[in-house]
C-alpha cells in the first residue's frame, strides 16, 4: 500500500501491525536498521513472534522494541492505535479531547489523556536559533488564560476570582517572527524581570521588535529597534501591530475553551506547544505542508522524549506529589 495522505488512508494503512513496525523503524533509525539502545550495535536479530530485536552482545535489556526510548515506551497500547492518534492530534486544528479519542480508539479516557500528553511532548520543538535574524520583524505579546467569571458558579467564582484584572489567571507569553514561527511559554507574571530575559533569549538583536504598551517591555529600545502600538487608541499603525500573535491567541483559546474545556495551569505549557506545532507547520503559499508531512515530522521527534505517568501527574511515589 502507498503511504497515507488522508485520515481514512491512515486508519487503513496502520491497521496492520507489521506495517506499523516497518513504518516507524524507517523513521526511527537510519535506513530502518535497528540500533541497540544499550550498546549501540546495529546487527540485532529480529524476533518475529515478539516483534522485537535481540542484540548479539550479552547484557541487560538486550531485547528491545521500536518503542524503546520514545514517547511510546512501556505502553501496552499497540502501534495500530498510537499512530492514528498521532495523525489526528497533529492535524486537527482545534485538537481532540481525550473522551473523543478514547471512544474512537477503544481505550479508556484516562489512557487517551495520557496518550495525548505524550504526543504533545513529541510536538515540542526546542530550538536555539533566535528569531528575526537579519532584520526580520518580530511580534511580542502576552495573554491571560483562565475561566470567565460569568460562566462560573457563584461558589467557584468566589474561590477563584479574588481580584480584578488577570491576576487569578495564567500568563502566556508569545514571540512570533512574521512569515516564520511562533514560540509560546507560560510565565509567572508580566514584569520586566520575567519578560525581557525571554525576549533576549528568543529574539535576535538585529530584529525589528513590535509590541504593545505593556510595561514589562520598557527599556528594550536600548537593545532593539522596538516599535510600540498603543491599543488604547488604535490596533494598527502601518507595520506596527501584534495581529499575528492575536491570531495565534485566538486559535489557542478556541482549542482550550471549545475542545479541552478545562486545563490545569501546570499542564498548560503542553497545550501551548501543541498549538504552536500546528501553527508553525500550517499550509501556506511558501510552505505547502500537508497532513502526511506534519505526521512524519512529529514522528521524527519521538525519540528521547519519554514521559511517565508519575512525571505527568507529579507523583514521585504511591501517594507523594511534587509541586509544579
Amino acid at each position: 500500500m502507498k503511504e497515507p495522505t488522508t485520515l481514512q488512508e491512515a486508519i487503513l494503512y496502520f491497521s496492520d501491525a507489521d506495517r506499523c513496525l516497518d513504518y516507524l523503524a524507517l523513521r526511527r533509525w537510519h535506513g530502518g536498521i535497528p540500533v541497540c539502545p544499550v550498546c549501540g550495535r546495529n546487527d540485532a536479530k529480529f524476533l518475529a513472534k515478539q516483534r522485537k530485536w535481540q542484540c548479539k552482545s550479552v547484557h541487560h535489556h538486550r531485547q528491545f522494541s521500536v518503542k524503546v526510548g520514545t514517547i511510546f515506551e512501556d505502553s501496552p497500547i499497540p502501534l495500530e492505535k498510537w499512530l492514528p492518534a498521532v495523525w489526528v492530534i497533529v492535524n486537527c486544528k482545534n485538537g481532540i479531547s481525550s473522551y473523543e479519542l478514547g471512544r474512537d480508539l477503544g481505550v479508556t479516557q484516562k489512557s487517551a489523556w495520557f496518550m495525548l500528553h505524550r504526543i504533545r511532548k513529541a510536538m515540542q520543538t526546542n530550538s536555539f536559533v533566535k528569531l528575526g535574524g537579519g532584520g526580520g520583524e518580530v511580534e511580542v505579546d502576552e495573554t491571560y488564560i483562565g475561566g470567565k467569571a460569568r460562566n462560573m458558579h457563584a461558589d467557584v467564582r468566589k474561590r477563584r476570582i479574588t481580584t480584578h484584572g488577570g491576576r487569578d489567571k495564567t500568563v502566556v507569553m508569545g514571540v512570533l517572527e512574521r512569515g516564520g514561527h511562533v514560540r509560546g511559554q507560560v510565565v509567572e507574571d508580566r514584569q520586566k524581570e520575567t519578560l525581557q530575559p525571554l525576549v533576549r533569549k528568543h529574539v535576535d538583536v538585529s530584529a525589528i521588535l513590535y509590541g504593545d504598551e505593556c510595561g514589562g517591555y520598557k527599556g528594550l529600545a536600548e537593545e532593539y529597534n522596538h516599535q510600540i502600538i498603543d491599543h488604547a487608541s488604535r490596533y494598527v499603525d502601518g507595520r506596527i501591530h501584534t495581529n499575528g500573535l492575536e491570531n495565534f491567541w485566538s486559535l489557542l483559546k478556541r482549542s482550550l475553551g471549545g475542545t479541552y474545556v478545562a486545563v490545569e495551569p501546570f499542564h498548560l505549557f503542553r497545550y501551548v506547544d501543541e498549538q504552536a506545532f500546528r501553527f508553525n507547520h500550517r499550509a501556506t503559499k511558501d510552505n505547502p505542508m500537508n497532513d502526511a508531512d506534519r505526521f512524519s515530522l512529529a514522528l521524527s521527534q519521538i525519540a528521547g522524549k519519554r514521559l511517565t505517568f508519575a512525571e505527568l501527574t507529579g507523583k514521585t511515589g504511591d501517594n507523594a506529589t511534587t509541586p509544579f
